[in-house]
């Protein structure tokens, strides 16, 4: 997720082991914020925490590198049909960034928080039919059918009763799925927009991102 937290001086602290990629695809020690592709909307997101967590519980011997993907306020069938959103075509940006992942290493998993953009009356009946065929192209992308993928539910503090229908069908494909988890948000704070989670929310996702990621690997 792109996300809109305030990003504070711990945030912006490098780990050697943990890396990113900057705006013209260089590898460089990850710092928040991640995602580059809405320059004036730029926020703290999850993928730095993820990365701290997943470092204490992997060998000393493997580096982190989270690449960013995610375009705020896009659809699932936007990214279907490989729209331009916010000037990026999502489909293949995603296939581009796969393929630069495999330039440094392995691609072991794909992080996914989205959903707001689909809370719609016609679009939420369909939403876990959309999961499905999305992430099998995914999968079809990086060439490993059983990639883990882990998904965040939307804020439980949003009044639209259509985000609570969207967790449903979330909760609903991951029962579908062997190969993919659920990341509970419903302690999870807002920053005051009843829309975006703050930056200890944020923090306390990639932890919880890190520890389901670490439970399917071994």
């Amino acid at each position: 997720m792109a996300g809109r937290g305030l990003v504070e001086p711990q945030d912006t602290i490098p780990n050697t082991r943990i890396y990113t990629i900057n705006e013209q695809g260089d590898l460089i020690f990850a710092k928040e914020p991640l995602h580059f592709y809405e320059p004036s909307m730029r926020g703290l997101d999850c993928g730095l925490s993820f990365g701290k967590a997943l470092i204490e519980q992997i060998p000393d011997s493997i580096s982190v590198l989270v690449i960013p993907t995610a375009v705020g306020g896009s659809s699932i069938t936007q990214w279907l049909n490989d729209s331009e959103h916010r000037n990026v075509k999502l489909l293949s940006n995603f296939k581009e960034k796969v393929a630069l992942g495999r330039r440094f290493g392995e691609i072991k998993g794909i992080l996914w928080h989205q959903g707001e953009s689909d809370a719609k009356l016609d679009d939420v009946p369909q939403h876990q039919s959309r999961l499905s065929q999305l992430f099998q192209t995914f999968r079809n992308i990086s060439g490993n059918e059983k990639i883990p993928i882990l998904m965040g539910e939307l804020g439980s503090y949003s009044s639209n009763d259509l985000w609570l229908q969207i967790n449903t069908q979330i909760k609903s494909y991951v029962s579908t799925d062997p190969y993919a988890e659920l990341i509970n948000t419903s302690d999870l704070k807002e920053k005051g927009d009843k829309v975006h989670f703050n930056s200890e929310a944020q923090r306390h996702m990639g932890e919880r991102f890190a520890s389901e990621f670490i439970k399917m690997q071994y």
